[in-house]
């Protein structure tokens, strides 16, 4: 499951076109990504760069804010008990996804 600041239509199309086999929650104003800390807003030179690919985070988050969350992870377990975290400010270092099912795989494994 990921979450996203885009609005819900912004979310399907998007797993229709990259064919996701996961669900995109929505959160509205980055409410979520705040209580994390991981929202900033983009300075001016950055938004020239996104709207000359065709990005516009004004009309795709619909709350008229250039902000966006830093990419993260978290393994929360039932008891809403945070296992993991793994943040980074520089959004093309991310997690590797047969890292989180490693991490996965250990923490229901029985002791």
């Amino acid at each position: 499951m990921a979450v996203s600041p885009q609005i819900e239509t912004f979310n399907r199309e998007f797993i229709q076109k990259h064919r996701l086999t996961f669900d995109i929650l929505s959160d509205p104003g980055n409410e979520v990504a705040k209580t994390f800390g991981l929202v900033h807003e983009l300075p001016d030179d950055l938004r020239k760069v996104y709207r000359s690919f065709g990005i516009d985070l004004e009309k795709s988050n619909a709350d008229g804010l250039w902000c966006l969350p830093m990419p993260a992870r978290y393994v929360i377990d039932q008891n809403s008990v945070v296992r993991s975290a793994d943040v980074n400010p520089d959004y093309t270092v991310r997690p590797e996804p047969d890292e989180t099912v490693e991490f996965l795989r250990k923490m229901i494994k029985p002791s």
